[in-house]
């Protein structure tokens, strides 16, 4: 078997342009998935500090860890898009362009003259993806939206919680991510039908709206019993049995034995025969009417073990069943290292950075890192000379601060 000259030209994305004009984390999450399979991803920033997200968390040498991640197969651009001659790089650049990325408050692009009315007409074959908090369109589309305002509206954070108690974040901007990976569908969908009509089209994606679209049988039971489901903690209200119980070194072991077959060889690991054989216990429904007593067994069996006695237990019955993990735990555990889900780029200073691997896994042709996250502009002079512009025209452009 011969290597290509080009590791990279097999990739599923490769040759797709994408300029990605969002900063922190919706956007830049969808350019960093389509450039993980190979999309060229030119990224707009503002000269001087760049994305706020460089600056977010812990920082390394002062740029953030976090921008390793969420930046990496990108070339970044520094451009002043308060500045006309920076607009009109933009529109020079989707010209060309497969996808045009953005995530600003509706109304921000067509103020600076980069409305899809404009660049549709530039690039018919533009694909346009606009993440917002509330979307396009609508009463509320003028508002600020960021992610935890989402998850709260899209019914996410009502149900975090336990019952009478504060609702609580996911802890991570799950919001975000979820419109990120519904905008990515949407581009895949985009160029699907873009392919036989030859034509580019605006992709909406509300973060409020990709919550909601998570949110199971929320509404029908709404709709259907006026059911308003409440918080329940650690459980999952009517499947049962599913729940979070506590061991004797005060971990907890995640168990979900809420198949029936499950549940018969959940309750033998736990020597609880009665309830296994139990016939009122025989479905989800019988199970959902006596959960109080059934986490009463669990929990009297998990106390009186060690939540790896308890794994160890399960694993053998072949039941469901997980500790709670850590980054810690995370980072050393072997079915993540079997499946390269822990990999490392060498940052500036030589040292290794350990960040995640790529999902999802295609057997053939799979994502690769090809270039680490950039530092602010460091690609602006080469992308410009890509779209025409001479050495003195950059330079004048420079000298007025509208790229950097």
């Amino acid at each position: 078997m011969t290597t290509p000259s080009n590791p990279f030209a097999s990739m599923p994305l490769t040759g797709l342009k994408v300029v990605e004009m969002g900063q922190l984390i919706a956007g830049p999450f969808a350019a960093k998935t389509l450039g993980d399979f190979g999309a060229d991803i030119i990224k707009i920033e503002p000269p001087g500090a760049g994305d706020p997200l460089r600056k977010w968390r812990l920082l390394k040498d002062g740029t953030s860890v976090w921008w390793q991640v969420q930046s990496r197969n990108k070339q970044s651009v520094a451009l002043d898009l308060k500045a006309p001659e920076a607009q009109e790089i933009v529109r020079k650049l989707c010209a060309e362009a497969d996808v045009l990325i953005e995530n600003f408050r509706p109304g921000a692009m067509e103020g600076w003259g980069l409305g899809p009315e404009t660049l549709l007409k530039i690039n018919p074959k533009l694909i346009m993806l606009r993440i917002s908090g509330y979307g396009q369109t609508g009463p509320y589309r003028d508002k600020p939206g960021f992610g935890v305002v989402a998850e709260a509206m899209g019914g996410l954070r009502h149900l975090t919680a336990e019952p009478g108690r504060t609702p609580v974040r996911v802890g991570i901007s799950i919001g975000d991510t979820l419109a990120s990976l519904h905008g990515v569908i949407g581009i895949m969908l985009a160029l699907q039908e873009r392919q036989r009509s030859g034509q580019g089209q605006v992709i909406d994606v509300a973060l409020h709206e990709a919550v909601f679209n998570c949110m199971e049988s929320l509404l029908p039971e709404y709709s259907a019993f006026d059911v308003v489901r409440e918080p329940a903690g650690s459980a999952l209200p009517g499947i049962a049995p599913s729940n979070a119980y506590r061991c004797k070194d005060g971990a907890y072991a995640l168990i979900a034995g809420n198949g029936d077959s499950i549940f018969k060889r959940l309750c033998k690991a736990m020597n609880r025969d009665d309830l296994g054989n139990d016939p009122t216990l025989a479905d989800n429904t019988g199970r959902v009417a006596r959960i109080e007593e059934i986490d009463s067994a669990i929990n009297a069996w998990t106390i009186r073990h060690s939540v790896d006695e308890i794994m160890a237990a399960l694993d053998e019955a072949k039941v469901p069943a997980g500790k709670i993990y850590t980054i810690a735990d995370i980072a050393k555990d072997p079915h993540y290292l079997a499946r390269d889900m822990i990999q490392h780029v060498t940052m500036s200073d030589g040292t290794k950075l350990a960040v995640p691997g790529i999902v999802p896994k295609l057997s053939r042709t799979p994502g690769q890192f090809r270039r680490n996250a950039p530092t602010i502009g460091q690609d602006t002079d080469t992308v410009l000379r890509e779209a025409g512009l001479t050495e003195e025209q950059i330079s004048i452009l420079r000298s007025k601060g509208v790229v950097a």
